[in-house]
């Protein structure tokens, strides 16, 4: 198993430019499913995630033409629903949680899917109810196995209805509509997730001939079609990176300029890292982070400790929480991150803690960070990646603390960052693959 050995205190300085979306591009790749005809994608990310995605619609039957390391075109004529019952088909599916949103596709326009239950990052209970009890809306059947972990789905036809989700699921939400567009009739969404990575797959399968309204919004309409048709689609740069830099930054004191983020796509991303006290300049559709020796973070109005929580977009994205929180390490003053989704999402604070850092971790769900602003002096540390977005953020506080860190199971890492060590090394980050 790969580490990372990362030699701290290291100034780095230089231009750097984010890779495609994860998150964007897990769901691109299953609405290739959707359509007989040819999809070509650009600014797909070359991770591990993505590439096991991609391998797996080739082992369906999807062929799979690579452009360009970032460039690939995708047709899927037929499905083989023979490789769908194999050990291998489990084995793969299971091991991703993107894999959950094949059955949306599958469903629209096979009336038919099966699904292991799938893995992913070890953060707590993940549950699939927003995407199934949506997809039986429109008339779907599910059975579960639980000995083989195996979802079975099956529909004679799929209509379309309204629906409350319970939940603002990204991933439900991208299920649900995939299935919805090639289902008879009118299907509205209420309560939808808006994400910009859920808006560029409606946009995407509007391209492809499908009929969404309110894109953008929390409530969608889509007008069920009887086929779609092939298209040429470019994912965006992944905000979670781009908020990963801008921390790096600000916790090594350094100065970087982020190239291409797409700037009016990151919400309220900007601003909250403003309240933690780091300068950020818009340059064009870059972001300047200039060198800062401290920052200082913002208390609200009343005087009240500044608290940070994620939500459903528009809100703050929880996978950023990870980063807010070794950034806050070095602030001066305090802050509340409270994590709402996962539960498991911020143990990997004991590790924070026993390089040097002031945090108090209240419950699963909450932690208080007493920043120590040019006082902190963390310690050098042997440490273990939990998941992708802990994984990122203790890769930051070991090129921020004195001496050298050893980081393990950076497969988590490499999941969701391409080419990280490279990327940093280019900027002045003293980093090697072991």
């Amino acid at each position: 198993m790969a580490s990372f050995k990362i030699k701290g205190k290291q100034k780095l300085s230089g231009e750097i430019t984010p890779q495609g979306a994860k998150n964007e591009t897990l769901q691109i790749l299953c609405a290739v499913l959707l359509t007989e005809d040819e999809v070509v994608v650009h600014n797909i990310p070359d991770i591990l995630d993505v590439n096991n995605l991609i391998s797996l619609l080739e082992n369906m039957g999807t062929e799979v033409r690579k452009l360009s390391r970032h460039s690939y075109a995708f047709r899927t004529k037929k499905v083989n629903f023979d490789y769908l019952q194999t050990a291998e088909f489990y084995s793969k599916s299971a091991s991703l949680r993107g894999s959950v949103m094949i059955v949306g596709p599958l469903v629209g326009r096979y009336k038919q899917a099966v699904i292991p239950k799938p893995g992913g990052d070890k953060i707590g209970r993940r549950r699939l109810d927003t995407h199934f009890i949506g997809i039986q809306k429109l008339g779907a059947e599910f059975s579960y196995d639980p000995d083989k972990k195996l979802y079975i789905i099956g529909a004679e036809q799929l209509t379309g209805n309204y629906m409350l989700l319970d939940e603002a699921s990204v991933t439900g939400t991208a299920n649900i509509v995939m299935a919805a567009v090639l289902a008879k009739g009118t299907t509205t969404i209420y309560n939808a997730a808006c994400e910009p990575y859920l808006q560029q797959l409606c946009k995407m399968l509007n391209h492809m001939g499908a009929k969404i309204s309110g894109i953008g919004s929390n409530l969608l309409t889509i007008e069920g079609v009887e086929k779609l048709g092939g298209c040429e689609h470019t994912i965006l740069p992944d905000m979670i990176e781009i908020g990963s830099f801008i921390g790096l930054a600000a916790m090594t004191g350094s100065e970087i300029t982020i190239k291409n983020v797409a700037y009016d796509e990151l919400g309220i991303i900007p601003d909250s890292f403003r309240r933690l006290g780091i300068t950020i300049e818009r340059k064009g559709d870059d972001i300047y982070v200039p060198a800062q020796c401290c920052y200082t973070i913002e208390t609200f109005i009343d005087g009240s400790i500044m608290t940070f929580a994620d939500a459903p977009w528009p809100g703050l994205t929880p996978d950023l929480l990870s980063v807010f929180l070794v950034v806050a390490t070095k602030a001066n003053g305090s802050v509340l991150i409270h994590q709402k989704m996962f539960e498991s999402r911020l143990f990997f604070v004991d590790k924070l803690i026993d390089m040097g850092a002031q945090i108090i971790l209240c419950d699963p769900h909450r932690a208080t960070v007493i920043g120590q602003g040019e006082n902190l002096h963390l310690r050098a540390s042997r440490m273990t990646s939990p998941d992708i977005r802990a994984g990122i953020a203790l890769l930051i506080a070991a090129l921020s603390a004195e001496g050298t860190s050893i980081i393990d199971n950076i497969d988590q890492i490499d999941r969701g960052y391409q080419d990280i060590d490279i990327r940093l090394k280019a900027i002045g980050a003293n980093i090697e693959r072991m």
